[in-house]
């Protein structure tokens, strides 16, 4: 006896289309507002020139890392710029930059609810649980549906796939506090504003750095998937080396994702090690 097949698609497609039908001008207002993002970032990117912003990019390196991420920057956006790629390489950063940041922004305040509330984070947990499995092509056919081609579904599919950690090692670094401390905040009569803003946050502030990292490199890994569906960049260039079967073009391309990757995680790392000291 064959068993009946659950439509379990014909019921994502309908909900996609009374999404679609119902919630078109909340997703006109995202597209401008993410898209107005992605565009002022690249602006900001692009509209130095090159050489000066390479030393900006080198001296910050040098403040937060010292010299060997000051020189490993010097060298690997001089090879970008050499490449002829960074214009590309500068549209792929902001719409990195973008994703992280809205993740940044949305994460952490649930990550410090999930802390706070048991029903709450096993509510939250399974849904990350799937974000974090489902693979990331997935996301990118709701993402097209709701806010056609282009850079913004990109930022949308970017987000969904990098923003778990930042909620989960925020939740895990709030709760990694330890029990005397909050009980000794709570017998001086701290509010729970106080508690949380000058000692929970404070002391998992390493935690969710370490989430905070790893949202900016899921974004990143997201660069040439995004280019599937009309996002500019470093990945449009890897996206058609692969179809015209173009080995070094690609591989130019993935230079260039590669340099900004470690420049980023580098720079993430050691920025709050910078703070403490």
């Amino acid at each position: 006896m064959n068993m009946p097949k659950l439509p379990i698609g014909d019921w994502i497609e309908r909900a996609e289309d009374w999404l679609t039908n119902h919630l078109g001008p909340l997703f006109d207002f995202i597209h401008v507002v993410i898209g107005g993002m992605v565009d002022g970032i690249e602006t900001a990117l692009t509209s130095v020139h090159p050489l000066v912003l390479i030393l900006v990019i080198t001296a910050l390196s040098y403040w937060i890392g010292k010299w060997k991420i000051a020189l490993f920057a010097v060298i690997g956006l001089l090879l970008i710029y050499d490449l002829e790629l960074w214009e590309p390489s500068m549209q792929s950063l902001a719409l990195v930059l973008t994703a992280s940041i809205l993740s940044v922004v949305a994460g952490v305040p649930i990550g410090i609810l999930c802390s706070r509330s048991r029903t709450f984070r096993h509510i939250v947990t399974p849904i990350l649980d799937f974000m974090q499995t489902m693979p990331a092509f997935v996301y990118l056919l709701p993402a097209v549906s709701f806010f056609s081609l282009g850079v913004v579904p990109g930022v949308i599919a970017s987000i969904i796939f990098a923003i778990p950690p930042t909620i989960r090692l925020t939740e895990l670094g709030i709760r990694q506090v330890p029990a005397e401390l909050v009980e000794a905040a709570d017998a001086f009569g701290s509010t729970p504003s106080q508690k949380l803003f000058k000692l929970q946050l404070p002391l998992a502030m390493p935690t969710i750095m370490a989430g905070v990292n790893q949202t900016i490199m899921l974004s990143l890994s997201m660069v040439v998937i995004s280019s599937m569906i009309g996002a500019q960049g470093v990945g449009a260039y890897v996206y058609r080396a692969v179809t015209q079967a173009k080995t070094g073009v690609g591989f130019e391309a993935g230079i260039a994702i590669v340099v900004m990757a470690i420049l980023l995680d580098r720079l993430t790392q050691n920025a709050f090690k910078k703070q403490k000291i």
